[in-house]
């Protein structure tokens, strides 16, 4: 992708598979390890993310991240910021319960959060709060960028979706409009005349340049 016109660019990157993922377990902010599977999905990532020549890296400050921000450290030679801003939707009651164990204990909480209501799953954090301590911790990683710079920012799949919607100004009952991340996929945001806006989502490959597109 050319970067001679564009602005600052932030890579949001999930983290790499877990045993809870594989269980469709609620991790929120339970400290789970990568498996195997996940370390080896995080250098593989990393091999190609380092190709954007990132400038900064800011992590979530839980295991799976932590390991996963490393392999992209390593190749690049970035120290990582960890911040516990960055971490999953603290979901209390929710948290080490599969899909269908939540559905089945918290059918009300489970619609009307299904609904897109707030709601505070197994009594933690609402979407808006997870948005409220992450975001800061992003813009002022982008405030530190060179001019037209790169932050990668390693964090989780709820986590990130409520920075992508806070950043590109969506109310919050259309965040979920955004699909999952897959383990060890990104997000791209990038910064012009007109904010923030997402040029890739869910991908597993560098972006390209976009070649016709009128806007």
């Amino acid at each position: 992708m050319s970067r001679a016109a564009a602005g600052p660019r932030i890579v949001f990157w999930r983290h790499g598979q877990t045993s809870w993922n594989l269980e469709s377990r609620f991790q929120g902010t339970t400290d789970i390890e990568l498996t195997e599977q996940g370390v080896f999905q995080a250098r593989r990532a990393a091999r190609l993310l380092a190709g954007l020549r990132p400038d900064l890296l800011v992590s979530s400050d839980l295991k799976r991240a932590r390991r996963t921000a490393h392999e992209l450290a390593r190749l690049t030679g970035l120290g990582v910021d960890h911040h516990e801003g960055l971490r999953e939707t603290y979901a209390g009651e929710w948290q080490g319960l599969t899909n269908a164990e939540i559905r089945a204990r918290y059918p009300e909480e489970y619609e009307a959060w299904s609904r897109g209501e707030p709601v505070r799953r197994g009594g933690g954090e609402l979407a808006t709060e997870v948005a409220d301590r992450a975001v800061p911790v992003v813009l002022a990683a982008v405030d530190k960028l060179p001019e037209n710079g790169t932050v990668v920012v390693v964090s989780h799949g709820g986590t990130i979706r409520t920075m992508i919607g806070r950043l590109l100004g969506m109310e919050p009952v259309q965040w979920e409009r955004f699909g999952g991340l897959s383990n060890c996929c990104w997000s791209v945001l990038e910064h012009g005349s007109r904010g923030w806006r997402l040029l890739e989502h869910n991908a597993g490959t560098l972006p390209q340049p976009v070649i016709g597109d009128e806007t």
